[in-house]
């Protein structure tokens, strides 16, 4: 058991009197060497994003989630809209360099940290999860402060300021300002910046790539330019309703009806995905003192990483974990409204395990490649929508998954699709290292020393045969 005794004193510097255990026990360390301030000290805005309606049907502008942020940088994947006003717009754009923080929900969301890179000239917007921070530059790099709040460092100080109920949890923007930052070199700094760089550079290389392998897919089904339109009327006949054992309007949309048909229409042909994909839906129970690797939906970010797991013993996992993956599995969210949280099981992951909220495929048919940018393109996502059903938790059960159906596509266009997106894997795993050497750089400083952490990137850096100095976009 840890105790520690705390002075009166110490209590009334927090305006709400913090006195619970795990805030005043678990403060983090702290060099001597180093001059800290709290980050309150070094930003030029804080603010709460929009608390709004949300949509998947293309209404409106983009807005980022706290799904959207992943490996220390927002993603450039985003399927929620909002209908906002030009004012709304002006207010809670984002611009290049704004650091986003996730405030809100369970614990393991609380505290994760991205940076926003400006990708296109489109407006987007953030939602009320989270808060936008912008830094005094002449102090803080907004690059140095998103790497501080991803180190272990960073993540301490934030979690104990949570404010934990039953349900979820919650770090206000107060207390966010209150974390204590270190204040390092201009030197150091500005080399984590040039990480960040260069890993933004290899992001958009994987973006690009995955865009290549979608399009070539799309192409060859004669679907690249066509657009679902959501209609607000349209007339089905009583029998439909019999034979599919649904009334509910949303499940006869005409646009769920047109992919179908196209895809029937396909030069090759087309089978139900039951009959060339194989559905792993055998549960496997953990060993109580057995560690486990675990895969849950809060680790896949929206544009199909991976971003961690949860390792614990088999009696301290949650129910849920009954999944095991293998190397080339591809695993499917069950769940409406992150259908495209799809992802493709590498081998550092196989034999990990994953929740029931997953669908785990492969086929002997499809590469595993090609069934991945098949399921997250119009021609699963459409599908995979039209099958939920529910009240409380609305899904894809397993006959509605089963009853998709996918083209049979040829060896030669499947071959194309897994060389791209094998690249694009590379580049995203490139993208991490970089970040995870800026991390661990960070970590080292407040470790041991400034000349410790610029040692360990630049040997870091010739392992990877990359040049920081070189001119970069």
């Amino acid at each position: 058991m840890k105790t520690t005794s705390v002075l009166y004193s110490k209590l009334k510097r927090h305006d709400d009197w913090r006195w619970d255990s795990e805030f005043l026990c678990d403060e983090p360390y702290h060099n001597k060497n180093l001059a800290y301030k709290s980050i309150g000290q070094v930003l030029t805005l804080s603010q709460y994003g929009l608390s709004i309606d949300m949509n998947e049907d293309g209404d409106g502008c983009k807005i980022y989630r706290m799904n959207e942020i992943s490996d220390m940088f927002c993603d450039r994947s985003i399927n929620k809209y909002a209908k906002i006003t030009a004012g709304q717009i002006n207010k809670f754009k984002l611009k290049d360099n704004d650091v986003l923080f996730n405030r809100t929900n369970s614990l393991d969301f609380v505290g994760r940290t991205g940076i926003f890179k400006k990708f296109s000239e489109e407006n987007l917007v953030f939602a009320s999860y989270l808060i936008r921070v912008r830094t005094n530059e002449s102090e803080i790099l907004p690059e140095y402060l998103t790497t501080f709040l991803n180190t272990r460092y960073g993540i301490q100080d934030a979690k104990r300021r949570a404010r934990i109920s039953i349900n979820q949890s919650n770090i206000n923007a107060e207390e966010l300002k209150r974390v204590e930052i270190p204040i390092l070199s201009k030197e150091i700094q500005d080399t984590i910046r040039k990480l960040f760089k260069l890993s933004f550079q290899s992001v958009n290389k994987s973006e690009l790539l995955y865009e290549a392998a979608e399009q070539a897919l799309l192409n060859d089904l004669g679907l690249l330019n066509w657009r679902p339109k959501h209609r607000l009327s349209f007339v089905k006949k009583y029998s439909d309703t019999q034979s599919s054992g649904r009334i509910d309007a949303e499940y006869f949309q005409p646009k769920y009806d047109e992919v179908v048909d196209r895809i029937k229409q396909y030069k090759k042909g087309y089978q139900p995905l039951s009959e060339i994909v194989t559905v792993k839906d055998k549960n496997f129970q953990p060993k109580d003192d057995v560690t486990y690797r675990y895969i849950e939906l809060a680790n896949i970010s929206a544009n199909g990483n991976i971003n961690g797991f949860i390792e614990a013993l088999g009696k301290e996992l949650p129910t849920r974990a009954r999944r095991k993956v293998n190397d080339g599995d591809v695993i499917v969210s069950t769940i409406e409204g992150s259908l495209s949280s799809i992802a493709l099981i590498a081998k550092d992951l196989d034999n990990a395990l994953c929740s029931t909220g997953f669908f785990v495929v492969n086929s002997d048919k499809i590469n595993s490649e090609t069934l991945l940018v098949l399921l997250k393109s119009s021609v699963g996502q459409l599908q995979l929508k039209k099958g939920c059903s529910g009240t409380i938790l609305t899904a894809i059960g397993d006959d509605e998954f089963k009853r998709i159906i996918l083209p049979d596509l040829s060896a030669e266009i499947q071959k194309d699709i897994k060389k791209k997106i094998t690249e694009m894997y590379d580049a995203k795993r490139l993208s991490k290292h970089l970040l995870d050497i800026a991390k661990r750089g960070v970590e080292m400083a407040i470790d041991k020393s400034e000349k410790d952490a610029e040692s360990f990137i630049n040997v870091e850096i010739r392992k990877l045969k990359v040049n920081l100095e070189e001119k970069q976009s």
